[in-house]
C-alpha cells in the first residue's frame, strides 16, 4: 500500500510543474489534459489545455496534481510536504528555491532533531518542511 499525495493547484498547474522542476527536481512521470479525456463531457470551455491529471516524481516519491476544477483559488491548509535531502547544502538549494514568491515560515538552521530544518509556503501556498536528518 502507498499513499501519494495529489495537489489542485485551480488553473495553476503547468506553471507549478515548472517551478517543481526547477526547485525540487522534479520530473514528469504523466501527464494528462482536459482535452485528452476519453469522456468529451469532462472537457469544459476553458480548461481544454489544463492539467486534468500528472504524476511528479520527487526523488523516490510520486506527487500527483491538477488543475482541478480551475478556480482559481487553491487551498492547502493542514499539512505539508516534507523533503528530506542528503546534505545541509542540498537543503539550503532546495529551501532556497521554494522560498522564491513564497514564505519562510520557519528559517532554515539546526535543531534538535536535525543537522538543518526549516518550513517554508511556496508561492502556490504549497507547504514544505526541508530536513537534513542527523545520523542515527
Amino acid at each position: 500500500m502507498t499513499i501519494q499525495s495529489y495537489l489542485f493547484f485551480d488553473g495553476r498547474c503547468d506553471e507549478a510543474i515548472e517551478f517543481y522542476k526547477k526547485a525540487v527536481g522534479a520530473e514528469v512521470a504523466m501527464l494528462m489534459r482536459w482535452k485528452n479525456s476519453p469522456d468529451k463531457s469532462m472537457c469544459t470551455p476553458g480548461n481544454e489545455n489544463k492539467v486534468m491529471h500528472s504524476c511528479l516524481k520527487i526523488g523516490d516519491a510520486s506527487v500527483m496534481a491538477s488543475d482541478g476544477r480551475n478556480t482559481g483559488n487553491p487551498k492547502f491548509d493542514g499539512f505539508a510536504l516534507s523533503l528530506n535531502v542528503k546534505t545541509d547544502a542540498e537543503a539550503q538549494t532546495r529551501f532556497k528555491a521554494l522560498s522564491e514568491g513564497g514564505e519562510v515560515a520557519m528559517p532554515l538552521g539546526p535543531t534538535f532533531f536535525a543537522t538543518t530544518f526549516g518550513m517554508v509556503k511556496d508561492r502556490f501556498g504549497v507547504n514544505w518542511m526541508v530536513i537534513k536528518q542527523k545520523p542515527m
